[in-house]
């Protein structure tokens, strides 16, 4: 399931932490679903179903059959997939044309490409982003 692991379970027995040196990926493959919290020390790809909380000090990607509900914060991240819940990305986020991602995003630096579905409440450098107000009628 995972490359260069070691694992822990908290109270509930639903914590995985991941371990690794230095260039080494873990990896959820896809047809495996999680439920829980994952931490990682390294890069980590997501091919399959994460329902919980992701915390990487590195680069998530979610492939284009990965699937994430909760929240994720992390380095970096590469979306081809779907995405719901709170994404708080560290410097670079990188949206894919295929990826669809809902919930709410806060980043330092932003890249979605065309065809991607962004559907998000967004904050990136400190700023807020603000939904567009309907002009006022003239007297």
């Amino acid at each position: 399931m995972f490359k260069n692991k070691s694992k822990e379970s908290n109270s509930s027995g639903n914590t995985i932490n991941t371990t690794g040196g230095s260039g080494s990926t873990n990896s959820l493959v896809s047809g495996t679903s999680i439920e829980g919290t994952i931490i990682a020390n390294s890069d980590i790809r997501i091919d399959g179903s994460l329902n919980g909380i992701l915390e990487c000090k590195g680069r998530v990607i979610i492939g284009p059959d990965g699937n994430v509900d909760g929240e994720i914060t992390c380095e970096n991240a590469v979306i081809e997939g779907k995405f719901s819940g709170k994404l708080k990305v560290k410097d670079l986020l990188n949206v894919r044309e295929n990826a669809n991602i809902q919930g709410e995003v806060q980043t330092d630096k932003l890249l979605v490409q065309p065809g991607a579905v962004y559907n998000v409440t967004c904050s990136m450098g400190g700023q807020t982003i603000k939904a567009f107000e309907k002009p006022k009628a003239a007297v």
